[in-house]
């Protein structure tokens, strides 16, 4: 249920997630968490050295900027950013190929989801939606399933672990990239197939749309739809996402740092010209991540053009815990038998 509480809180927070310098925060890291244009915090393996440290950081954190949403990349397989006092995480595929995969996804979630509230940490991009067609190198294992079907009751049970330890899911890449080979971390992903192949690999957003607090968008070309990346392009994004899937909760970007992201148009681009485009054609959220010289001129930047609405602060309300941190989740009896299962 969405509390007045987060919901005014929300209202103070901008549209930006930032990233920090290291283990512990810098100047510039607390000048960037104060920026009225700062809505969340992501974290990296460079600012985790131990469980200890990390409460230690995301308590500093939060003195600064009382309530800010404090997230991570914690998905599990090779893109788990804690290791150190933590539970290994299977790769996802590696779940979906074994017996009892809904149970053992289930665990995953609330494994992942009670170890990271603990830490102060609350909210995880996770689940991948991504279909599996042994294409993608950067999605491979990390996939839920090879079917959209498949993908759908897999990422629902991790989703329903999460939820019971009182975390957050945002499911990504929409509207998929799994299909297109190449990495959008280092080059610009095109995938060349009709509309209605795309939409079918867009189906586990529809599936989830009532479970899912939240979406990151692909860095890929679908010129089916647009000769842009999905994240600039307001047909996906609304008319599709919004309208023909039925999703109403938060919309990320993905990293706008990305080669994916700069192409056409945008090669040559600031930052903030991409999070300017990016919000309006339909995300709520932008993240820069990776580059703290550029990240003060984005916050600048989106300042001078983006307006609050009462939609945005619900969206980013839902995602918010009625309060920060957990006990150790060695005294969870729950935590335990999940731990044992996977």
């Amino acid at each position: 249920m969405l509390s007045l509480r987060r919901l005014e809180l929300a209202r103070t927070f901008g549209p930006v997630v930032v990233d920090l310098e290291g283990l512990t925060l810098t100047s510039a890291d607390v000048a960037r968490l104060r920026h009225p244009m700062t809505g969340m915090v992501i974290l990296f393996a460079r600012n985790f050295a131990s469980l200890a440290q990390l409460k230690e950081l995301t308590a500093a954190v939060r003195a600064v900027r009382p309530g800010i949403l404090i997230a991570v990349d914690h998905e599990g397989g090779r893109v788990q950013r804690f290791r150190e006092g933590f539970t290994a995480i299977p790769p996802m595929a590696e779940i979906a190929a074994g017996p009892d995969a809904e149970r053992r996804f289930a665990a995953a979630g609330y494994v992942i989801g009670a170890e990271l509230a603990h830490a102060g940490v609350d909210f995880s991009f996770t689940p991948v939606l991504d279909v599996d067609y042994g294409r993608s190198g950067v999605i491979g294992d990390r996939a839920f399933g090879r079917t959209a079907e498949t993908v759908a009751r897999n990422a629902r049970a991790l989703i329903g672990g999460l939820a019971a330890a009182g975390l957050s899911a945002c499911g990504k890449h929409f509207p998929g990239h799994g299909w297109a080979e190449a990495d959008s971390h280092l080059a610009v992903p095109t995938d060349e197939r009709t509309r209605d192949a795309i939409l079918r690999d867009a189906e586990p957003y529809r599936a989830l749309s009532a479970v899912l607090d939240a979406v990151m968008t692909a860095h890929v070309v679908y010129p089916a739809f647009s000769d842009e990346p999905a994240t600039y392009v307001p047909e996906l994004l609304q008319d599709v996402l919004r309208g023909k899937l039925g999703f109403d909760g938060l919309v990320f970007s993905d990293d706008l740092s990305m080669a994916g992201s700069i192409t056409g148009r945008w090669a040559g681009s600031t930052p903030a010209e991409r999070a300017v485009s990016a919000l309006a054609a339909g995300c709520d959220m932008v993240l820069h991540c990776n580059h703290g010289d550029e990240l003060d001129g984005l916050l600048d930047g989106v300042a001078a053009r983006w307006t609050p609405t009462d939609a945005f602060a619900a969206r980013l309300a839902r995602l918010m815990p009625e309060e920060a941190g957990r006990p150790a989740p060695d005294a969870d009896p729950r935590w335990r038998a999940a731990r044992a299962l996977l």
